[in-house]
């Protein structure tokens, strides 16, 4: 049950709020999924009245929302407030805490509030202090608190984070939110297992030969030079929307579809994901790469050292691909392959379950036919992608591949929800299936953090390759010492 409840969010002047939040609040309020009882208090540091706020949150939903500005729009933005505030002045959180109590009034809304910190990392902490310290969270119904990531930037710095925020919220009222776990197919995952009989008995490593997972970017660092070339894509996607992927595919059956029950497998994951310590063997299990010019669709691209703020002699990585084995009787011997990149050749993001090869016997004497594929596609199609083994029509001697295909995108009537849609509506409901609990993230960090160091340390080597391309060359090796190769992501 959605519950009444007001949105106290920070960074309401920022990209973030501007690109996915109003138009996540609008789409949920359009099909009444918003509880009646409803505000939002935006909170920046930019002095707005609340008129040229609302005027802000209209630009956003003309440019950004699913659905167009129509006879339902006075009362939608009439619930949103505006609050200029200096996240480091405590005085200034008396101005916020007048301004949700008339909300609460004049919205009869009871005293449940939901923080948003749409802002940077190193400003959460502050934040929470003074929101405990000026009374905002002395109040009679719940509180929750949702974090963007980056949450910390290894496991010491996301440990320190984790202890200052306990101070203030428990671990059941942080919601850290990471939108890959809102996507569609994403969620559907457990379904695909768990509601199928034809999956789930062969989702091990009898019939399993390998899971590939890709999540490509066309673009480059897009003006986020200043956090990327510090970040790169290990800790940008790899730590957390990756590894979050890996674990709905691994994952045993919950006791029972409940979050704190689905969380629990997916730590298990987590705790059974083989660690790579060593430097040889990191460099033997993970390729990295960053992108020099090249072409996309015939334009041109410059390097990724040549772009505004990249320092000229960067050793970041903008391409990352790393093999992990999970040691536990489900998968003991499956590779999991997983890349990902930027000015990559096309922006998809796939799972790929590769069943096992048929023996050379019958249908199969060459050895050549191709294995069974299940394509699970995220972006930028939502379905499903099944790949078989049939006699060719025209010339019944022959077997080919043929595809089964379901494309959620194409159902008559069918609008996938954004990812922050779900995740909004979640927070608001209480349900945190699908957010990480501080043992997820420094799981996490315990797994990525060594390859950190060795690329820091120079002993992964730095490969290049060409933007518009899929990644180094040496990323295709990694897949080819098991006799394997990356399949076609869609349209490729």
């Amino acid at each position: 049950m959605t519950e009444a409840a007001t949105m106290i969010l920070f960074g309401a002047t920022g990209d973030l709020a501007k690109r996915k939040l109003f138009p996540a609040l609008y789409s949920l309020f359009q099909e009444n999924q918003l509880p009646q009882q409803f505000a939002v208090v935006g909170v920046g540091r930019r002095t707005l009245s609340r008129e040229a706020f609302q005027t802000h949150v209209k630009s956003s939903i003309e440019s950004f929302a699913r659905y167009s500005v129509n006879e339902k729009w006075p009362d939608f933005i009439s619930r949103f407030y505006y609050v200029s505030l200096d996240i480091q002045e405590l005085g200034d959180y008396q101005t916020l805490l007048h301004t949700i109590k008339t909300v609460e009034h004049d919205y009869s809304i009871p005293q449940n509030r939901l923080f948003y910190l749409a802002i940077a990392p190193e400003l959460f902490e502050p934040v929470t202090f003074h929101l405990q310290q000026s009374g905002i969270l002395r109040q009679r119904g719940w509180k929750r608190v949702v974090i963007e990531k980056p949450f910390g930037h290894d496991l010491p710095s996301a440990e320190a984070l984790n202890k200052e925020i306990s101070q203030v919220f428990t671990e059941e009222e942080i919601y850290r939110i990471d939108h890959y776990l809102g996507k569609e197919m994403v969620q559907n995952i457990e379904v695909i297992r768990f509601a199928n009989t034809l999956f789930e008995p062969v989702w091990n490593n009898q019939y399993i030969s390998n899971v590939q997972i890709t999540s490509s970017e066309v673009v480059g660092v897009e003006g986020r030079a200043g956090y990327y070339d510090q970040a790169g894509a290990l800790r940008d996607m790899v730590q957390n929307h990756m590894l979050q992927m890996m674990t709905m595919v691994a994952m045993e059956p919950p006791s029972r579809l409940k979050p704190e029950a689905v969380r629990d497998e997916k730590v298990k994951v987590l705790r059974s994901i083989r660690r790579l310590h060593q430097a040889d063997e990191i460099a033997r299990h993970v390729v990295r790469g960053q992108y020099v010019a090249g072409e996309i669709n015939g334009e041109v691209m410059k390097g990724y050292r040549e772009e505004e703020k990249v320092n000229p002699n960067s050793q970041t990585e903008t391409f990352v691909a790393l093999k992990f084995h999970i040691d536990n009787f489900r998968w003991a011997g499956v590779p999991f392959y997983i890349r990902t990149g930027k000015r990559l050749a096309k922006k998809a993001t796939e799972v790929i379950i590769q069943f096992k090869q048929l023996p050379p016997l019958y249908f199969n004497q060459s050895g050549q036919l191709d294995p069974n594929v299940l394509v699970i596609r995220i972006y930028p199609e939502n379905g499903l992608h099944l790949k078989l083994n049939l006699r060719q029509p025209d010339n019944m001697d022959k077997i080919a591949p043929v595809s089964m295909s379901f494309t959620q995108n194409g159902s008559p009537g069918f609008h996938s929800p954004e990812a922050y849609e779900r995740l909004v509506k979640d927070c608001i409901e209480g349900n945190s299936t699908y957010f990480t609990r501080w043992d997820e993230v420094a799981l996490a960090w315990k797994i990525v953090d060594p390859i950190v160091q060795a690329f820091e340390t120079g002993e992964v080597p730095l490969y290049t390759y060409k933007a518009g391309s899929w990644g180094p060359a040496e990323a295709d090796q990694l897949v080819a010492q098991e006799g394997l190769k990356w399949w076609p992501v869609l349209g490729q």
